[in-house]
């Protein structure tokens, strides 16, 4: 028997704590790198991540230098890569994981510099004349919005966004035309509260630099010559042929515009989970592209030479492709949109090709592409979300129990329907639990019952509603669609009953306060490590899944918001009732507040709290918190207030709140909210319980939507506030 001899080479012996240490690392390295190479065919998937950490980056540092900084931090990450041992997987992870990660930075930071349009410095009451470039109709504002392009004023950014009442719109505005109007012009709006939705990001990227609403009369100095554009004529046609609620959701599906949807219908859609359907995404656009496929496939089959001679796949893949190019172009080509079209390309051309496109490739690819152009998007929600469910749907129908769940056999109708609904419902479930963390980052609640809404509304939307109103469209051209019209509007309707429904059970929402960033990060991290690879080590990320989850949980609501202008005070009573400093706010404001508190109540005001006394121009109450008691002074009108008076009142109070610049003698005891301050931290959202005190701005904020505040005059110094 042949058997290797023992080596008689002598083991190298550990003569330190220093060199365990080195064999235990490289140890871990050549596990590592073992595990890399076994996972090889999942690492172009982290591509976009690493991408989408240097765009995350540029927006969550304040300034250049930190720009710059993360930029050199991920070059010396990438050239780390170099000093490793050549060919490996590790050394490929650390190289290009650093130059993507610099790439996304400097990708953002130089369509900032180049591409967007710096906010109005301040408000500015004038009168406009203006082009028009386009036009969007809010029948359920009773509105419309135009974007004009001001004339003869160097003063005025590029592009202005006006909101015209329905009462005031003149004939003859359209593309093209040439109005004048007087406005108040203001910045586009910053978020009010931490947290909130950042109007002036999203402005600066569309090119919009200042927002106002026009004052009657409205001058049409020149008629648009034009005609309006297709979605537009759609759109007013669509809601002109349905009647009842759904004339707004039947719009949205053809055009993907959503302002004729009433407010209570969009909320009952978000709650129940079923929003989706509202924002032309992969569900219109597979229906779309699939019915364009199948009638191609039918229409050519009837032909013996076609049939024979022809590749018919490669003709109906074509004609799908732009079916869903067009259908992108005639719906705004929102992110979601764009991101869905990109898919059905790739997959058609892979269908075509004889090969299974539905792969997490194919989502980075398009994840990538769409980075690559609108590198705004990834901290959008449209962005998040899209992407988000497809990644969960792709990974879940590539494990290899879920495929072999769903694959078809020789089975009983009954366990055949059965076995269907229960595809459904875990791929609702499975949607809902990767979507919930971000719809609670960007909107502070989540709908908890949309895995069974779905069963219902994507049969009833994708198989009956759609093609319905696609009948009704094409029979429309000889005057034949009324019938087709009410059958639409009856299903809208049971669609609508189904959202309102199930958002008006208790359980269908769950809502929570403004959740801190480094939360929503360790979950999402968490959730992609889990659903990018495919080796054991992937069940690691289920640990800052839980911590990130628990954390959340435990995030304490804060007692005290102040938006931006500090006009508007919420804070929560010992009860945990919110109440408002002015009675007369506006359902937006409360809604906002009420958002960000996560309080899902009717907010009362503060003058009926029987701890807090109030006059007409000043309230002050007394709030529990962190094991002591508070005092709080804030103002609630124009007035001026004798000095005495409000200079005692200072002296006792812990926080002060105003919406004007407070004199150099208040000096509350522990925090002086005036504009001044606000000015330079945005709004403020107050933890009494642990001390803390989060602002909309960050210090030293360089961003280019970001209004720098402007020095006032010196305060007052005669004896009046």
């Amino acid at each position: 028997m042949n058997a290797t001899p023992p080596s008689m080479a002598l083991e190298p012996r550990q003569t330190s704590v220093g060199g365990n240490i080195r064999q235990a690392g490289l140890r871990l390295f050549a596990h590592l790198e073992k595990g890399l190479e076994h996972e090889r065919e999942q690492l172009a998937l982290w591509v976009p991540v690493a991408i989408g950490i240097g765009i995350v980056a540029w927006f969550i540092l304040p300034n250049r230098l930190e720009w710059f900084g993360f930029c050199c931090v991920s070059l010396a990450f990438a050239s780390a890569g170099l000093v490793m041992p050549t060919g490996g997987r590790m050394q490929q992870v650390f190289v290009l994981g650093g130059v993507l990660a610099c790439a996304g930075c400097v990708l953002i930071w130089g369509k900032a510099a180049t591409v967007g349009m710096p906010p109005l410095a301040r408000p500015v009451f004038m009168e406009v004349t203006g082009e028009v470039k386009a036009v969007n109709a809010i029948p359920a504002q009773q509105m419309s919005r135009l974007l004009l392009e001001p004339i003869e004023a160097p003063a005025l950014p590029r592009l202005v966004r006006v909101n015209i009442d329905e009462s005031g719109m003149p004939r003859g505005v359209g593309e093209g035309a040439i109005i004048r109007f007087r406005v108040r012009l203001m910045p586009p709006a910053a978020a009010s509260l931490p947290g909130g939705y950042d109007f002036a990001r999203r402005a600066y990227f569309q090119g919009i630099g200042a927002t106002g609403r026009a004052l009657k009369p409205v001058t049409v100095l020149r008629p648009s010559a034009k005609e309006r554009p297709l979605r537009a004529r759609l759109f007013a046609h669509i809601n002109g042929r349905v009647s009842g609620p759904g004339a707004g959701i039947a719009a949205a599906l053809a055009t993907g515009d959503q302002g004729a949807i009433a407010d209570e219908d969009a909320e009952a859609m978000r709650n129940s989970g079923l929003a989706h359907l509202l924002s032309i995404s992969g569900l219109h656009v597979t229906a779309l592209v699939g019915a364009v496929i199948f009638l191609l496939m039918r229409l050519m089959a009837l032909s013996r030479r076609a049939a024979l001679d022809w590749p018919l796949m490669l003709i109906a893949a074509a004609g799908g492709a732009l079916a869903g190019i067009g259908y992108t172009l005639l719906t705004g080509a929102e992110v979601p949109t764009v991101r869905s079209c990109v898919a059905a390309l790739l997959v058609l051309g892979g269908l075509a090709l004889g090969r299974d496109a539905i792969t997490l490739r194919l989502v980075a690819a398009g994840a990538v592409i769409v980075l690559m152009f609108w590198p705004e998007a990834l901290v959008g929600p449209s962005f998040q979300m899209s992407f988000a469910a497809v990644v969960a749907l792709v990974a879940l129908g590539e494990h290899p129990k879920f495929r072999a769940f769903v694959a078809g056999r020789d089975e009983g109708m009954s366990r055949r329907l059965a076995r269907n609904v229960g595809t459904m419902l875990l791929t609702g479930l499975a949607v809902e639990l990767v979507l919930a963390p971000i719809a609670l980052l960007h909107f502070h609640k989540a709908g908890m019952l949309g895995a069974f809404a779905n069963l219902l509304a994507i049969p009833l939307t994708t198989f009956v509603v759609m093609p319905l109103e696609a009948l009704a469209l094409l029979l429309d051209i000889i005057g034949a669609g009324a019938p087709f019209w009410w059958l639409t509007g009856h299903a809208l309707d049971l669609l609508l009953a189904i959202a309102h429904g199930v958002s008006a059970s208790p359980w269908a929402v769950v809502m929570t306060p403004t959740m801190p960033m480094g939360i929503f990060g360790a979950i999402i991290m968490g959730g992609l490590w889990c659903l990018l690879w495919r080796g054991q080590w992937r069940w690691a990320g289920m640990f800052p899944v839980a911590i990130g989850v628990a954390a959340m949980l435990m995030v304490s609501p804060p007692e005290i918001l102040i938006t931006g202008d500090g006009r508007h005070v919420a804070l929560r009573s010992s009860s945990g009732e919110m109440v408002l400093l002015r009675a007369r706010a506006g359902d937006y404001v409360r809604d906002m507040m009420a958002e960000s508190a996560g309080f899902g109540g009717v907010m009362g005001t503060l003058a009926d709290l029987p701890e807090a006394r109030c006059s007409t121009d000043l309230c002050a109450v007394q709030l529990q918190g962190g094991g002591r008691t508070w005092r709080l002074l804030l103002t609630r009108s124009d007035v001026l207030v004798d000095r005495a008076i409000f200079e005692r009142d200072c002296v006792q109070a812990d926080i002060v709140v105003a919406d004007r610049g407070l004199p150099p003698w208040c000096r509350p005891r522990w925090l002086k909210v005036d504009r001044r301050l606000l000015a330079r931290t945005g709004g403020l959202a107050i933890d009494l319980d642990q001390g803390l005190v989060r602002s909309t701005k960050m210090l030293g904020d360089a961003h280019p939507w970001v209004v720098q505040p402007i020095r006032s005059s010196k305060p007052r110094s005669n004896g009046q506030l």
